[in-house]
């Protein structure tokens, strides 16, 4: 979590109940507030880094836990785990914010969601950072991420669970910094007096339970064509297996004010932890209201 901004961990209740966690970094706010939707099995504090660039431009930062992840409550029903049922609580997030337009950075399933939002609520997304995810999704990516995703071997210390994560992703991964696999191991892992626990439900692996080899995967076209009004930057890792580059064409084809970037040596999804990265979005970002 960032050291130099006012963080406030803010909690409310979700239409059933269940208590959501978000991350408020303050700011002088005089333009529109930056949301930062997390991938599948990922948290708010994914986005730390983010806010401390982007926050002293003028925008408040809002980074929020899914049900099930971070400091949000676990649902009792992993059905919940839905597409639907986070979008919703997303909404619910910023009504108790105050937020009715915004930007948008949505990481994978952060995306899809950003997505879905602009043709949910016509007017909410006034521009929109998608990292590493496009209307189509590489079935490839989704087997593998199906492979690991609520799955933990017994980990004593976050050391070894970074030296796990480095053997596992690092092939996919050569532009990460040592020092960047030990702050990704500290945003995945938490230490328990048991060893290493992941930072999410481990139900949430119910959410691939369609993700088969021989299965068809939603496309969100229709969705992204609404998104497709407003300025986009589409962020991909070079070695990505969730975004094609043939389906980054074809995004910028049907976006007038588009604009990509390639993270070099990293894969799905980028850790937004460098600065080539973190200064392309500030300079996108700068150019909207």
């Amino acid at each position: 979590m960032s050291a130099s901004l006012q963080t406030e961990s803010r909690f409310i209740s979700a239409a059933d109940g269940l208590r959501l966690h978000y991350l408020d970094y303050a700011a002088t706010a005089i333009r529109l507030p930056l949301v930062c939707l997390p991938g599948l099995a990922r948290t708010a504090d994914d986005f730390w880094r983010v806010a401390d660039h982007v926050a002293p431009t003028g925008r408040r930062v809002l980074a929020l836990d899914y049900r099930g992840r971070g400091r949000s409550d676990w649902d009792r029903d992993w059905r919940n785990y839905s597409l639907d049922v986070e979008q919703d609580d997303i909404l619910a997030v910023l009504a108790d914010a105050g937020v009715s337009e915004a930007m948008f950075l949505g990481t994978s399933r952060g995306g899809l969601h950003t997505m879905r939002l602009a043709r949910a609520r016509p007017g909410l997304v006034r521009a929109a950072v998608l990292n590493d995810i496009g209307p189509r999704v590489e079935k490839s990516g989704l087997l593998r991420i199906k492979g690991y995703v609520g799955k933990l071997p017994p980990l004593r210390t976050l050391s070894e669970a970074t030296a796990l994560m480095r053997l596992v992703a690092g092939r996919d991964f050569p532009g990460v910094a040592p020092q960047e696999w030990d702050i990704f191991a500290r945003q995945t892992f938490v230490e328990t007096e048991g060893g290493v626990a992941l930072r999410y439900d481990p139900e949430l692996n119910h959410a691939l339970d369609s993700v088969t080899p021989d299965a068809e995967f939603e496309e969100f076209w229709d969705s992204y064509a609404l998104l497709a009004q407003v300025p986009i930057l589409a962020l991909r890792g070079e070695t990505s297996d969730i975004l094609s580059v043939e389906t980054l064409d074809e995004m910028a084809r049907r976006a007038p004010r588009f604009e990509a970037h390639t993270v070099p040596g990293q894969g799905h999804a980028p850790l937004l932890l460098d600065e080539p990265t973190l200064t392309r979005i500030v300079t996108f970002l700068a150019q909207q209201p």
